[in-house]
């Protein structure tokens, strides 16, 4: 599953790592919100490394959908459901900033991108009461929001009764911004290292990381990993993991020229791509949404054949390009984490939970990291960075995190419980199949990808979640906090920071032949 943007990007060389060099700032994590630091902390004259596990946007920075928009669905009208409107303008506000800083830098680096008008659009009835609150509340905030005629409803090629619209907005290709951010950070003196994975920071007794490649230390480290890598302030508790699926299209059918975003039901998100916004010789359809708290859907392959059939329904002939998946983390407010990690004694920022607004939330983030590290008063800061830096938690707050809490304990017990239910030996899964099973006591993971079956520990090493099998991506997904493994066992992300355990495959008897055998053949599996 390779997202269409990464198709033929261009790649970014790092530099050899240098064990025990020391920075003015190391940034962790090369996508969106780590290289918008990196470029604005190396133009105020510090000396930057930016560490990469991967490669230049390797995870949802690459992955999105392009869309750049300060209408985000029903954001605003459930922020100001239980948070004063002084605390929704800033939110606004931030991301207006952050829409403007990625806008200018696009230009000032060549990267094309179109503008679009943005719907948030309700699918039935019941969805129209969400379209008038949102309406309402992004109107308080300052934006120029419009209710949409019903002649131009009735055009669409998919149900809309009712919808909310925000004009001048942006389509972009995110990973030619991405790769532009890196390229522009070298040529201002940044330092890269890609391949090399952050393990363990550190606070003290001074501020520095310990990789795959050896230890380096700075000032000031910035946790730019989407989830924060180390459980300070136990942010892995405060935010949720949620993957969402794109399929990208050829049709001949006429392609819609907004950004659109449903409120209700399964949410679906649609957009075109063009040559002018995209890397496309000619226009095509992305659909997206059937999201899910990462590794609690039973088959996330089923998300993304909905999204087919339910484009195939509305696009006549359309014709599936690729596919791809992104992860992105929901703070239980809405609001992004950013700012300094407790316990970190001023070393240690990180920016989380953007809900999957990064191409807006992230550089607004860079802009407060950036603030921070160097200092600037905050009386010379933007309003909206001490509005959100202040914001306190209401019960809505707590009750939403809460529930989570629960279904996250839920998710823990009811793991057990159905590993140890499936004892070893187990038949070899069929391609692309997976199978946790009970070995001694202890949940093991059996998978089948490309003819090679494959057993590693399932219990996450994080909080010792037992994993989960994605069949659409073919990896181990943790039902907790969002970790994810390969099926060979290599970390992925989440707040896991090391990789499975990998355990040897013990022949067992040959047991009854099913009644498929070529899907799945005979031999078992301890």
């Amino acid at each position: 599953m390779r997202p269409i943007w990464k198709q033929d990007a261009e790649a970014v060389a790092g530099t050899p790592f240098e064990p025990g060099r020391r920075r003015d700032v190391i940034v962790v994590g090369a996508g969106l919100t780590g290289l918008s630091t990196a470029l604005m902390l190396v133009r105020e004259g510090k000396d930057v490394a930016v560490i990469e596990a991967g490669d230049v946007g390797e995870l949802a920075s690459g992955a999105n959908t392009g869309k750049l928009t300060l209408l985000q669905g029903s954001v605003l009208s459930t922020l100001r459901r239980h948070h004063p409107a002084r605390l929704v303008r800033a939110y606004v506000d931030a991301n207006q900033d952050g829409m403007r800083w990625l806008m200018t830098t696009a230009d000032a680096l060549g990267v094309p991108y179109t503008h679009r008008t943005a719907y948030s659009y309700a699918q039935s009835a019941e969805g129209v009461e969400c379209i008038e609150a949102e309406s309402e509340a992004a109107a308080q905030a300052g934006l120029p929001v419009r209710r949409v005629e019903p002649d131009q409803l009735a055009q669409s090629p998919f149900p809309i009764v009712d919808a909310v619209a925000l004009d001048n907005q942006v389509a972009i290709d995110p990973m030619r911004m991405v790769v532009a951010l890196a390229k522009a950070f070298l040529r201002e003196g940044g330092v890269l290292h890609t391949g090399v994975r952050v393990t363990r920071v550190h606070a003290v007794p001074r501020a520095g990381v310990e990789t795959t490649a050896g230890y380096a230390e700075a000032d000031q480290v910035v946790l730019a990993t989407a989830t924060p890598i180390t459980d300070r302030g136990l942010y892995f508790a405060k935010i949720r993991g949620l993957r969402s699926s794109c399929v990208a299209f050829t049709t001949d059918a006429p392609l819609p020229e907004g950004l659109y975003l449903a409120v209700d039901g399964e949410t679906k998100s649609v957009r075109s791509i063009t040559p002018g916004d995209g890397p496309v010789e000619a226009a095509q359809l992305i659909v997206g949404g059937n999201g899910f708290p990462t590794g609690r859907a039973v088959s996330p392959r089923a998300a993304v054949d909905g999204l087919v059939e339910w484009t195939q329904q509305h696009f006549p002939g359309a014709q599936p390009v690729t596919a791809w998946s992104a992860q992105d983390y929901e703070s239980h407010d809405l609001i992004p984490f950013v700012g300094a990690m407790p316990r970190g004694l001023g070393h240690l920022r990180f920016a989380t939970g953007y809900a999957k607004w990064g191409l807006s939330n992230a550089p607004a983030a860079a802009l407060r990291l950036t603030a921070e590290v160097c200092r600037i008063p905050r009386r010379q800061r933007p309003d909206w960075m001490n509005v959100i830096a202040t914001r306190f938690t209401v019960p809505a707050d707590l009750a939403r995190g809460g529930v989570e809490n629960l279904r996250v304990g839920w998710q823990a017990a009811s793991g057990w419980m159905g590993a140890q239910a499936v004892p070893t030996p187990v038949r070899r899964p069929a391609e692309g199949q997976a199978v946790v099973a009970n070995r001694a006591g202890h949940p093991v993971g059996i998978s089948t990808v490309d003819g090679t079956t494959r057993a590693v520990s399932a219990v996450c090493p994080h909080l010792h979640g037992v994993l989960r099998w994605n069949d659409a991506e073919l990896t181990w997904d943790c039902p907790l906090h969002a970790s994810r493994f390969t099926a060979e066992g290599r970390r992925i992300e989440g707040p896991a920071l090391c990789d499975l355990t990998r355990l040897p495959r013990v022949p067992g008897e040959e047991t009854e032949e099913p009644e498929d055998a070529a899907a799945a053949p005979a031999t078992a599996v301890r």
